[in-house]
């Protein structure tokens, strides 16, 4: 099944999701923000300082821990003591200027019943920051970050299980969004709708693709009448 989805699919029913799970980075804004890319120099500038490591090498090891640990704090925190608090303080300053609301997203995501959470490996001041700016903050019932997950982070099987525990979420009436293949894996085995989100290509078609968010929630979810 072609899941890419140019228009509406009768085969995607989501009338009975109770429960809408979002990424924040690069989900409920776009990748072509380059919002992540300032981020991601910023994680660089950290590691490298920390370590004594160049620009290269400390790029290297960020990678190497984002993709052993789901998050490049996790290695931090466990290979170099890293407190928490003072690594995601230098987020706090990240630009926003390229942000810009969307009020197209923010219709869709009104439209939609039930729950709506952010499910983010971010921490909480840099979530609310975002969706202040971005003027979705009202939309939310809440924020599970990387602390109310006891710094596990995704795709780790024991976030989602903490999540679902925090807030008595029915995985069968769940759709999760995120701009991560691997993020979504643990979600899908749970039984919830998974939808990859932005301009990266699948390797599978196992989830559903929303290449633009504020599209796909609107040709594919409509209000009974």
């Amino acid at each position: 099944m072609n899941r890419r989805l140019a228009k509406p699919s009768p085969d995607l029913d989501l009338h009975d999701i109770d429960t809408w799970l979002f990424d924040l980075d690069n989900t409920l804004y776009p990748l072509e923000s380059g919002l992540a890319a300032v981020a991601s120099q910023k994680i660089t500038d950290f590691v490298a300082e920390l370590t004594g490591l160049d620009q290269r090498a400390a790029h290297i090891l960020q990678k190497r821990y984002l993709n052993d640990y789901g998050l490049t704090l996790a290695g931090m925190m466990r290979h170099h003591g890293v407190d928490p608090d003072v690594y995601h303080a230098m987020f706090a300053d990240l630009p926003l200027e390229a942000l810009a609301p969307d009020p197209a997203l923010r219709a869709a995501l009104r439209r939609l019943p039930g729950r709506r959470l952010v499910f983010t490996n971010a921490d909480l001041a840099h979530a609310e920051r975002l969706l202040a700016h971005l003027e979705l903050a009202d939309l939310f019932e809440t924020v599970f970050h990387i602390a109310s997950a006891a710094f596990t982070p995704k795709p780790s099987p024991l976030a989602f299980a903490r999540l679902v525990a925090a807030h008595a979420i029915d995985p069968a009436r769940t759709a999760f969004f995120d701009d991560v293949e691997v993020n979504l894996e643990p979600a899908a085995a749970l039984g919830m709708v998974t939808v990859l989100v932005g301009p990266a290509e699948p390797t599978s078609d196992r989830h559903w693709r929303a290449p633009d968010l504020a599209a796909f929630l609107a040709q594919n979810f409509r209000e009974p009448r």
